[in-house]
């Protein structure tokens, strides 16, 4: 079921609403089946109905339903949550009805509902669990994250100031002051020392001006990281030993002004650091490092709602599934937690762990749940203790500083967990001295052996995840064209790939018949364009198959230097009789296949093809001048050559490429016949340009150009019809709804900057100015930056259509003819105008809407629901007409 089957089944309830039967009318919305809803209306034994009350129903783990006359429901509604039936049979929903109103609650989101019945639909989304269509819980940022790192970031910039860093090591040492600086925070607001004793250290025992506090902080370091305490002064011994590491190295420490001393002071004086997430350091390591650096690593800190998209559907969801099915028995609880004793979480590009450290509050918090649990059902008690370790946490980082970071962000967070750990039971382990987990090292991940490094065992599960470094293939440095080289094995494709692929491949390879899965985040240029076909057959070579997958969206987050990049994010398994998910903006269905470009629907692949799959007239690129410029003018430099020789005017025709097009200011050219030849050596200034044109590609290096200077009155590569034709834009701006095509007249010349039809084709008009091809430019295309991209081979010679009746064909050209028309009736606003989403006129946007009506017509006669649909359609054809064409 889609959401827009619900909403429409929702409306129908709400206006014929039977209050005996509400609850089962409702169900039948969410397409619960037939006999479930038969089972719950049951008396007596095999029903589904657990209630003894006559005016309730209750499902387990379903619904917890009540009807009444009272118009006290907020009262009924709460005395149904606390109800003991509710601990037991965990009902997704509870809901209270009187004649005219309804309250819902939904136990797992803790979401509430207040409504009256006949608006019903306005909240259909509420219930869409039941449908399979779950409700996406994003999780704010923590206000107290943003301010520390806004605080840092302030105080680093003064320091760089007062210490300019010229080289790599300088800028490292400056790296790790700033991580041993965060750990004193946290420490002094987590028990780890004593209350705020690094703060009030440096406040009451160095000097205003900040002259003394660099030699201060450096004896500081000194002592956490001597473990006898011999020799060391009063006045500091009070930090403790730190070991770990952290401390070991004595490197050097800023110098400090009185403004930057006091900076210093305020972050620890005026910041919680107790409520600070580990995974903020990442934002910090944005705000401070050199953003060239970070920007060519392709790093950009991902903020935890992004990576809980990757960590529930992956492995927590499972778990938690497994913990409801059997929360009632102690021994699969045990077993459970056995589980999560031998779980692996690897990030191969972990940066400074943000995935790692979520993963691991979440299994710990996960943990103490199951405690929790086990200590419900055991009268006599348990003493718990937690068996995740860090080792269990896995990470490579190519920088050096990152995966510091990431060592001391997780050594936090599992002092963090401590202590909620001791909130709960009473005990913890000591936060001090810190322990090397040695699992997180620095090092090139395409060039580590990931099967000697994470040794896996049968009894083990390893989920592989993160945040790979995308890197487009123009973007990439030769030490990225050697990694992606080794990974495609030497294949050409490697030179058109973005650098992300190499994760995606090599996790393929790894998980590969182990118990094991991965999901990355990545740009949604890999599930676009020639890109789909070079990469998706190598992940799924070894038996895999798309396990999860979250369509096109941005993302945004606090750090420093924000990554406003379009995401996908995709989970591979080995391939399994499971159902699989497929997310959207703000719900997700379960489907049986998810192919490559991340719609439901079997693994294909959309290759380039000089054959036109639905028999449309051919599109070629545009005309090719190599002129040097010389055959090409401003319309003011047509204008004065007309006015001095009126003779030349037939030597001219318009100019478009995409720009001139989309912009509404074409250029001219000269355009001259064999038989004008010589018109055009008459007249002066033509002839100067045909001769500069001459000595240009005579001088050329390129032979084929040298062969064009024969010509040298005519373009190097002309494609002319002897009408109108048909101009599609090469790029178009992913703003617009519509990739705008236009009709140009017999005296318009093309340029290789946009591809032309030479054919008025009203119907073909209409076609590929539809919303459905415009999709498939989008899906199949593939981007330039940003900017949607158009192909020949790739979009128009592949596009899908149906054969159809000559009157289908006669509708789509009497829209498009209208679109056409209405165009003409804006002579002031240019296509960039017409088409802006901000500017569009409501008329060519009512055309528009009512030429993909006829269009969609051509495929179904039911309409689509949504852009889902729409494409399922497309490649449903699209693999129909190519196993035709090779039967």
């Amino acid at each position: 079921m889609n959401i827009a089957q619900v909403e429409e089944k929702v409306k129908a309830l709400v206006s014929n609403l039977e209050q005996n039967d509400f609850l089962y009318n409702l169900l039948d919305c969410y397409d619960k089946s037939k006999a479930s809803i038969t089972r719950l209306k049951m008396t007596g034994k095999g029903s589904y109905n657990l209630s003894k009350n006559a005016d309730e129903v209750l499902w387990k783990k379903q619904v917890y339903y009540k009807a009444t006359n009272s118009d006290k429901l907020l009262s009924i509604i709460d005395e149904m949550k606390h109800a003991d039936v509710v601990a037991k049979h965990r009902p997704r929903f509870i809901i209270a009805i009187n004649a005219s109103h309804l309250l819902a609650i939904d136990t797992k989101t803790e979401d509430t509902l207040d409504i009256p019945l006949a608006e019903l639909n306005k909240k259909f989304d509420f219930f869409l669990p039941w449908a399979n269509l779950e409700k996406n819980q994003a999780r704010s940022e923590n206000l107290a994250d943003v301010k520390a790192a806004e605080k840092m970031a302030k105080l680093f910039d003064l320091l760089r100031a007062n210490n300019p860093a010229t080289t790599a090591e300088e800028i490292h040492w400056q790296n790790v002051f700033l991580s041993r600086i965060l750990f004193c925070y946290f420490a002094e607001d987590t028990g780890i020392f004593n209350s705020k004793l690094f703060t009030n250290h440096v406040a009451s025992h160095t000097a205003e001006d900040g002259n003394d506090l660099s030699d201060y902080l450096s004896r500081v370091f000194d002592v956490m990281n001597q473990e006898c305490r011999e020799g060391v002064p009063e006045y500091l011994a009070d930090f403790p030993y730190v070991n770990g590491g952290l401390f070991a190295d004595k490197l050097p420490v800023p110098t400090f002004t009185r403004k930057s001393r006091a900076i210093l002071i305020d972050c620890g004086a005026d910041l919680n650091w107790s409520e600070i997430n580990p995974d903020i350091f990442g934002s910090m390591i944005q705000a401070v490092v050199d953003p060239g650096q970070r920007s060519n690593m392709g790093m950009h800190y991902t903020n935890e709602s992004n990576i809980r998209k990757v960590l529930d559907p992956l492995f927590l969801n499972e778990l938690k599934e497994e913990f409801e099915k059997h929360s009632d028995s102690r021994a699969k609880l045990e077993q459970l937690l056995l589980r999560l004793e031998h779980l692996k979480i690897f990030d191969p590009a972990c940066g400074s762990g943000n995935f790692l450290i979520i993963a691991y509050k979440e299994l710990r918090q996960f943990e103490m749940k199951i405690f929790k649990r086990i200590q419900e059902l055991t009268p006599e008690g348990i003493f718990p203790f937690s068996r995740i370790k860090l080792s269990q946490f896995y990470g490579i980082e190519l920088d050096d500083f990152a995966h510091e970071i990431a060592i001391l962000s997780l050594w936090l967070a599992e002092h963090q967990m401590n202590l909620k750990f001791k909130e709960i039971f009473g005990h913890c382990n000591p936060a001090l001295p810190l322990k090397s987990s040695g699992n997180v090292v620095s090092d090139n991940a395409i060039h580590v052996d990931w099967d000697v490094f994470l040794a896996p065992k049968k009894e083990h599960e390893t989920y592989v995840l993160g945040n790979p470094p995308y890197l487009g293939a123009r973007n990439q440095e030769p030490e990225q064209k050697i990694d992606l080289e080794l990974i495609f094995e030497g294949h050409e494709e490697y030179k058109d790939s973005d650098y992300v692929c190499c994760w995606f491949i090599k996790a393929a390879q790894f998980i590969a018949g182990k118990n094991a899965k991965y999901a990355f985040v990545a740009t949604n240029s890999i599930c676009q364009g020639e890109q789909v076909s070079y990469l998706w057959p190598r992940v799924f070579q070894p038996g895999l198959e798309i396990d999860f997958a979250y369509t096109s969206f941005k993302w945004s987050n606090f750090a420093k230097n924000n990554a406003g990049v379009t995401c996908v994010i995709v989970g591979v398994r080995n391939s399994a009789e499971k159902a699989k998910l497929l997310f959207g903006a703000d719900s997700y269905k379960i489907v049986k296949e998810i192919n490559p470009y991340l719609i439901e629907g079997k693994d294909i692949y959309v290759r380039r093809t000089s054959e036109i799959l639905s028999g449309f007239p051919a599109m070629s690129i545009g005309c090719m001048a190599r002129d040097g410029g010389n055959l090409i003018l401003k319309p003011s430099e047509r204008d004065t050559i007309v006015q001095l020789y009126p003779q030349s005017k037939p030597l001219f025709k318009k100019l478009y490429g995409t720009q001139e097009f989309i912009g509404g200011n074409p250029r001219q050219c000269l355009w001259i016949e064999n038989e004008q030849l010589d018109l055009a050596r008459s007249i002066p200034p033509i002839k100067a340009r045909i001769d500069a044109c001459y000595d240009f590609r005579m001088k050329s290096k390129a032979k084929t150009t040298n062969g064009y200077a024969k010509i040298a009155h005519k373009f190097a590569q002309r494609v002319q019809g002897k009408g109108g034709s048909i101009i599609v834009p090469k790029t178009s701006s992913e703003r617009r709804e519509y990739v705008p095509i236009g009709y140009m007249d017999k005296d318009s010349v093309i340029t290789d900057a946009a591809f032309v039809i030479f054919k008025q084709d009203p119907a073909l008009f209409g076609i590929i100015s539809s919303k459905l091809h415009g999709l498939w430019i989008r899906t199949v295309g593939g981007q330039l930056e940003t900017r949607l991209r158009y192909s020949v081979e790739i979009v128009y010679n592949t596009f899908p259509f149906p054969d159809v009746s000559e009157k289908k064909q006669l509708a789509v050209a009497e829209k498009a003819m209208a679109i056409v028309a209405i165009r003409e009736d804006y002579p002031e606003l240019s296509i960039e105008d017409l088409y802006d989403p901000d500017t569009m006129p409501a008329d060519l946007k009512q055309a528009h809407y009512e030429l993909d009506v006829v269009v969609e017509q051509c495929y179904q006669i039911k309409p689509f629901y949504n852009d889902i649909e729409r494409l399922e359609c497309l490649f449903k054809l699209y693999e129909k007409m190519m196993e035709a064409k090779h039967a």
